[in-house]
């Protein structure tokens, strides 16, 4: 136990993007994550080549379903047991599930429902990764590196998201979707002899010590009076819920549905997607180097009112660099603002609550969010992309105000760079 205590310690002497403790865990995460792209691809192509169009959709909504649903579950989960353990049962069995669907494909053209099957269970266990690898980072590394490790989380979500389609594409193209899930079983069969050497910190309670563990409803019970109760917590996730409503639906659907009305066409919306992207990866990328920005309270609701604002306004420019521009602008402020806020709510939260409370705020992001995609539509329908466009980005800087009117968000700030991990 000694001996584990002081290898902790060495890891803690150094900042985190230079902390191989926490470089095996974004490496099993990263693998995780281009896994679970690449699993998407071979699922959309799987459903395209055995089913019609109203059935595609069936089989990728699928998914979303039980994650929603079980969210909350997750989060109990992850607080009752071992994050870590979650997670490698989580990539486990997505692991297991694939490369058993890549042999049922190799041998015949995939069911309807084996196909919506997969989708159900896959989510399921969605539900439980999600909460756990909220739950993770203070468990892996010291309270004043967690915002360079959620700038470095940040930043491994872009670069996946880069890497994963010409991998998916290439598989596809190789052995069509027997060798896509098995690409995506295997990545995920590479993160679980990362996650096994990834040491874990002794972590206390830093404020309100947890109920006794009843059930699991009572534990959820319990997890939700604590985030309503606190109060920072309390508002900082409220104001990302807000944020999400706003801004989701038009990023979404809204830009597809703008480059339409405007004639720039498929090239268009990816230039202005591409915008947003590298204002995202830049912010992670800020985070990740720096490691911690002063009066964080201020600066996450600066930042939230530049992002609603460059959503509002992005439907009214003439051209397509300026709208590009203003993406880019909406990346850069939407991904300080989130980064910000996951590193606030990590170091505020008791870790026993930890799980609950990134459950709660993933919810937000895969269970209401995507309510709003069916509204943006209908109502850039029925009045066009600029009045929607500004009505999402005011709705959305509700959020600003929800922050503002909290003193505990506005005196907000990040824990201080211990000596030795500045840089």
């Amino acid at each position: 136990m000694a001996t584990a205590e002081r290898a902790l310690s060495g890891c803690a002497a150094v900042p985190a993007h230079r902390d191989g403790n926490v470089l095996r865990w974004l490496a099993a995460y990263t693998a995780s994550l281009v896994g679970d792209n690449v699993y998407f691809i071979a699922l959309a192509w799987s459903a395209q080549k055995s089913a019609g169009p109203a059935e595609v959709g069936l089989i990728m909504a699928a998914g979303a379903l039980p994650r929603a649903l079980l969210m909350l579950g997750g989060g109990v989960v992850a607080d009752r047991f071992d994050p870590r353990r979650v997670l490698l049962g989580s990539d486990a069995l997505r692991c297991v599930l694939l490369l058993s669907v890549a042999a049922a494909v190799a041998l015949t053209v995939p069911a309807l429902w084996l196909l919506v099957g997969v989708a159900l269970v896959f989510g399921a266990v969605d539900a439980l990764f999600i909460p756990a690898i909220g739950a993770l980072p203070p468990r892996i590394t010291s309270a004043d590196q967690l915002t360079r490790v959620t700038g470095m989380r940040s930043l491994s979500m872009r670069l996946g998201q880069i890497a994963s389609p010409p991998l998916g594409g290439l598989a596809m193209g190789l052995g069509g979707p027997t060798a896509a899930f098995t690409v995506a079983g295997l990545l995920f069969a590479l993160s679980l002899p990362l996650l096994m050497t990834v040491r874990m910190r002794p972590v206390g309670a830093r404020e309100e010590t947890p109920a006794e563990p009843g059930t699991a409803w009572k534990d959820l019970l319990d997890g939700l009076r604590y985030i309503r109760h606190h109060r920072l917590i309390g508002p900082l996730v409220a104001a990302g819920a807000v944020c999400e409503l706003g801004l989701t639906g038009t990023l979404n659907v809204g830009m597809v549905l703008l480059n339409a009305e405007r004639g720039w066409g498929a090239s268009g919306y990816g230039w202005i997607v591409g915008g947003f992207g590298a204002g995202a990866a830049a912010s992670a990328a800020l985070l990740a180097l720096l490691g911690r920005l002063p009066r964080a309270g201020l600066v996450l609701s600066g930042t939230l009112l530049m992002g609603c604002a460059g959503a509002a306004t992005i439907a009214l420019v003439p051209a397509l660099w300026i709208a590009v521009v203003l993406a880019g602008a909406v990346g850069l402020g939407a991904g300080v603002f989130g980064s910000l806020n996951n590193s606030l709510i990590q170091t505020a939260a008791n870790p026993a609550y930890l799980g609950r409370v990134t459950s709660v705020l993933m919810l937000t992001m895969v269970g209401l969010a995507p309510l709003s995609y069916p509204l943006v539509g209908a109502a850039i329908g029925a009045w066009g992309s600029a009045p929607v466009f500004v009505g999402c980005g005011a709705f959305g800087s509700l959020g600003v105000a929800i922050a503002l009117s909290s003193g505990a968000v506005r005196r907000a700030e990040l824990p201080r760079l211990a000596p030795g991990k500045a840089a």
